[in-house]
């Protein structure tokens, strides 16, 4: 008999279970059943002499018929790898009764199997359709002989073994695979479904019940199947219902898992020990609110109210910012940092690329003023210093500033991955401040904490201006207490978004250089934004159609042309550091009047007095990235424009997506938009262990009360008893690099 957290090679067999570790990373009992069947074939399709074939491309089919033809053929020469000789393999192609279209499958490396597949045998062949000059073609295909004259069982390895199961011999084999329905695995052409399918009845025939890891009472409330009836009819179930009630079982259980490694995260940072810092009436946080030039809202008030209260606990803050472009979230970190200095500790930011690192200092360093200032002529008293740290600094310059932080003179570091280095070393790290936080995942905001005096976990404040949806929050994020900003400041300007459909209305491409241009000659600047940098960029999304233009060749054809009088900049991802810091300068100085770029600016670069954004290819930018890349504007005292261009037709789904961005400047509402449309596995993104995280069930679009109550079950539950086994196994596949030796301890 078998458990869960068996090894599959005690189960399955080791050659089996070597292919299902090596192509899909599948060791244990519980991961072959968390490997569940991507699609059911309704009805099975057998097909016999005489059928009609109306059948699809990638359809999966099985035919019962007669050899007609057998010829075999030379494949390309190769190399044996272990000898080193030249190998001449060649391949089997069968004609199977009289079909029109024609049906053909073919084996390669088959010479072996001319003999055991001669014209006139009654086979079984099962597999997806494919197409190739009309003819039908099944490649490699799995194969039951239907009619051996020896006796003995001749098929591919998974058939043959269901068949050996059975005991069951020639026709009657038949009853074994004519079933209402059969599950089609994810597989590759290593291991295919059908062999995936003989491992998972192999498994389910050994399995001793499996107790339910949820409380009865969670899964009576909601009329659930148990964990044990789920697990078996999501692979085996005939009845299309009861496979529908497994998949709303299996729901719960990924939420749940998915909640208790975020329940077990959170709870182990609060047992960990934080630094203290109780506000001070008396040090550079209330220095600086004295001598803000502007009022703080109401939003960014409460906001700091709460990071005082957590910064001044014993035990590590962990919340997450997030807010509208433009919202004030800078402000919000650079006062919290200062109440963490104010007790004696230095702060860490980091941020995803070298132009906002060097953004974020120069601001901080112009709203701090003289409190940035020690050491320095005209530094106020007890002043601290805030340090840039990025990759692309000479080996003198970060040593020089590796020495800074070391000896505590910067109370305020800021830097990209470079603060991650192990060469890198803080007097007393007592706060991180992660910019960007989807830029970043755990394992590296955990690395930067783990440069705190030991026994001393640092608080940790992520930000992020895209605005992210409740059940994200709770999922992606779930170990992160959130707060919100909603409240621009005072003074933001309205930003109007219009959509340029180009092929529809050439003319209204030609009036959007001709705005550009009225906007330069009235003082102002513009953005004009490309997806891709030249012909050898591949990077942008979109739907197919016309080839994007690339900012190199737009910046030639527009200094060239449309804006040929204006001062043109081009700044994409490619140019070295120095290069784009000088042009950023340039532009920031009002040098330059059309900033020609890639979305390498599309997070924290401030210019006020630019007022109009063009983005090419708009179909080609994610909804929340247009969202970002307009917040670059309307940060001034003017009036915004942004226009979004395309090639594509207005009634296209990229021209409704962009239509969506043009109607409403509510970034909480574009961000729902957003999740629907993208993949579960764009959100979710890696797990520690650097594996994506792939929800075959739960939606983060749409079961937003599914993921609540697992939040709330592992809450109460995790009180009780933080190692609970069940909970384990469901959590897994989302916490650990190594699930055996996880499911073991289980």
């Amino acid at each position: 008999m078998a458990v869960l957290g068996d090894r599959l090679d005690y189960v399955v067999g080791r050659s089996s279970a070597k292919k299902l570790e090596e192509n899909f990373g599948i060791r244990t009992v519980n991961d072959l059943l968390r490997h569940y069947p991507r699609k059911y074939v309704e009805g099975m399709t057998v097909r016999g002499e005489g059928d009609e074939l109306d059948l699809q491309e990638g359809e999966h089919v099985t035919f019962v018929d007669v050899i007609t033809d057998a010829e075999l053929g030379k494949m390309k020469p190769q190399i044996d790898k272990r000898t080193g000789k030249m190998r001449y393999p060649k391949f089997l192609r069968i004609t199977l009764g009289d079909h029109r279209p024609r049906v053909t499958a073919t084996f390669f490396n088959a010479a072996w199997m001319k003999d055991k597949l001669p014209v006139g045998t009654r086979i079984m062949l099962s597999g997806e359709v494919g197409y190739f000059k009309g003819t039908m073609q099944l490649s490699h295909p799995d194969f039951l002989v239907l009619s051996s004259s020896s006796g003995k069982t001749v098929g591919s390895q998974a058939m043959a073994a269901i068949a050996k199961t059975s005991g069951a011999t020639g026709d009657d084999l038949l009853s074994e695979f004519e079933r209402d329905f059969f599950p089609i695995y994810p597989a590759c052409a290593k291991v295919q479904s059908w062999e995936i399918y003989k491992c998972v009845r192999q498994v389910l025939d050994m399995l001793d019940p499996v107790d339910d890891p949820l409380p009865e009472s969670f899964v009576r409330q909601r009329d659930l199947m148990s964990e044990d009836q789920a697990l078996r009819a999501i692979h085996l179930a005939e009845n299309a219902v009861e496979r529908d009630r497994a998949a709303d079982r299996l729901t719960y259980d990924e939420a749940v898992g998915l909640q208790w490694a975020l329940v077990a995260r959170r709870y182990g940072e609060l047992s960990e020990s934080g630094p203290p810092a109780p506000r001070r009436d008396d040090g550079l946080a209330a220095a600086l609110l004295r001598q803000l030039p502007f009022d703080l809202t109401n939003g960014q008030r409460e906001v700091l109210d709460v990071l005082a209260t957590e910064l001044a606990a014993t035990r590590p803050m962990n919340r997450m910012l997030q807010g509208e472009v433009g919202s004030g979230k800078t402000i919000v970190a650079v006062l919290a940092m200062l109440q963490m200095i104010d007790a004696g500790y230095q702060c860490a930011m980091l941020a995803p690329t070298e132009v906002l690192a060097a953004q974020h200092a120069r601001s901080v360093c112009d709203v701090l003023g003289p409190l940035a200032m020690a050491g320095q002529l005209g530094g106020a008293d007890g002043a601290t210093r805030v340090a840039l740290l990025t990759g692309s600094m000479s080996a003198q310059q970060k040593r020089q500033v590796r020495d800074e932080v070391a000896s505590g003179e910067a109370g305020i570091v800021i830097g990209t991955h470079a603060l991650l280095q192990d060469a890198v070393e803080f007097h007393n790290l007592g706060l991180v401040v992660v910019d960007e936080q989807h830029r970043f995942g755990v394992e590296q905001r955990d690395r930067l904490r783990a440069k705190a005096p030991e026994g001393l976990t640092p608080h940790l404040l992520v930000m992020t201006a895209t605005p992210i949806p409740r059940t994200v929050a709770l999922t992606v994020y779930g170990d992160l207490e959130t707060s919100t900003l909603r409240e621009l400041p005072r003074g933001r300007q309205p930003i109007t978004t219009n959509t340029i459909f180009t092929r529809e209305k050439p003319k209204w491409l030609e009036r959007a250089w001709a705005r550009i241009v009225e906007e330069v000659r009235a003082g102002r600047q513009a953005y004009v934004v490309a997806s891709r940098i030249d012909e050898n960029d591949k990077s942008g999304n979109g739907e197919g159609g016309p080839p994007p233009t690339t900012v190199v060749k737009l910046y030639d054809d527009l200094r060239n042309g449309a804006l040929s009088g204006l001062r043109l900049g081009l700044m994409h991802g490619q140019l070295p550091s120095d290069e784009k810091d000088a042009v950023m300068a340039a532009f920031r100085a009002g040098q330059i009047d059309v900033l020609v770029c890639t979305t390498v600016i599309e997070v924290g670069v401030d210019v006020p007095n630019a007022t109009v954004m063009l983005v090419m290819d708009a179909d080609r930018f994610g909804i929340s990235q247009l969202h970002q890349l307009r917040g670059r504007i309307g940060r001034g005292q003017h009036p915004s424009l942004c226009l979004l261009a395309t090639k594509l037709p207005e009634g296209s789904k990229a021209g409704q997506r962009l239509k969506a961005v043009a109607s409403t400047l509510d970034g909480f509402k574009l961000a729902d938009l957003d999740l629907k449309e993208r993949r579960e596995g764009d959100v979710l993104g890696l797990s520690q262990s650097g594996r994506p995280i792939t929800l075959r069930f739960l939606s983060l679009s749409e079961h937003l009360d599914v993921i609540l109550a697992a939040r709330e079950l592992c809450e109460s539950r995790y009180e009780q008893d933080p190692n609970d086994p069940g909970m384990a196994v469901l959590a897994a596949q989302f916490v650990d690099t190594d699930r055996v030796e996880y499911l073991d301890k289980a």
